[in-house]
């Protein structure tokens, strides 16, 4: 009995989803699905690179540097390997560090989006519901981020954090403090969002009623208004996965996010670009493109999550 009424519950919830507005607007935009399809290979090949790529491109053991700088689909004159995206100077399969770098650049990505949003979100429901000296504090903090470009606050972030952490544990703690950088950086834009629209949900009769009936604020906050808040916070929250793994590839390729021993595609970048002008092209290229790719794929699927939750739009 239980199966069959989890079943049908099952059931139900998916033709709901298929009947919803959303789904429909997703399936009639072809540029969203072949977005979502991208995106979706893309982080399930990331995340399945130790099965499908040829080898560990960081296993030193696996190298061999008579494949050094090895044009793409061409055979190796030595050992007579062909290679889709060529190898770099160590001999480097190029497809295999590209699977492996994105692991790195999509972890930081979704973990620095997730600091940020919880931080922002704590705040601004703070902010929009206590209002008062809390609201003017928050705000102001935000106003000041703001007036600094994202680049340099994660800049002064990181750099903080490595002058404070000691310099044998700085690799093993790199990915946390560029996470850590990045999420601190980016929490205003959902702190503003969430306090607007908590401000406009506090005064209307549900939330009224349940302090009538002597409901803790905090439960207030967590299941009636959060609920009614989250859809700005997802579109946000989808367009800045896309821009945090720009601003992550950008400290990367200036030296100063993850170390070599765990690259990311902005590190990728950083290395290939020294060999651009020798005639390498490739090193530098296809984690160039890829990283064009993601982020574009990702930021479709935020413009269309954006037309898609606005009510006006419908």
């Amino acid at each position: 009995m239980n199966t069959l009424t989890e079943k049908s519950k099952t059931d139900s919830l998916l033709a709901r989803i298929l009947d919803s507005d959303i789904f429909h607007s997703f399936i009639r935009s072809p540029v969203t699905v072949v977005s979502a399809i991208v995106t979706v290979v893309m982080i399930v090949a990331a995340l399945s690179a130790p099965l499908i790529s040829p080898h560990n491109p960081f296993d030193p053991a696996t190298l061999n540097l008579m494949e050094g700088f090895t044009p793409p689909m061409v055979a190796n004159e030595f050992t007579g390997n062909v290679y889709w995206f060529g190898t770099d100077a160590q001999g480097r399969d190029i497809f295999s560090a590209i699977l492996y770098g994105s692991r790195v650049s999509l972890l930081v990505g979704f973990a620095a989006v997730g600091l940020a949003a919880v931080l922002g979100i704590t705040l601004g429901l703070m902010s929009g519901y206590l209002g008062g000296w809390v609201d003017a504090l928050i705000m102001r903090i935000a106003d000041v981020q703001l007036s600094f470009p994202a680049i340099l606050i994660a800049l002064l972030i990181f750099g903080v954090f490595k002058g404070i952490i000691p310099p044998a544990m700085q690799d093993q703690m790199a990915i946390y403090v560029l996470i850590l950088a990045i999420g601190l950086s980016d929490w205003v834009q959902y702190a503003r969002t969430v306090r607007s629209s908590t401000m406009a949900e506090k005064n209307k009769e549900y939330v009224q009623a349940a302090r009538v009936i002597g409901v803790p604020a905090p439960l207030i906050l967590l299941r009636h208004i959060l609920p009614n808040v989250m859809g700005p916070v997802l579109v946000i929250a989808t367009i800045g996965l896309a821009l945090a793994i720009i601003l992550e590839s950008t400290l990367s390729f200036l030296g100063v996010g993850v170390p070599p021993t765990q690259p990311s595609l902005g590190t990728l970048i950083r290395v290939g670009q020294d060999y651009l002008f020798s005639g390498e092209w490739w090193i530098v290229l296809f984690p160039g493109m890829t990283l064009l790719i993601l982020a574009l794929s990702v930021n479709l699927l935020g413009d269309w999550l954006r037309d898609a939750l606005n009510p006006r739009l419908r």
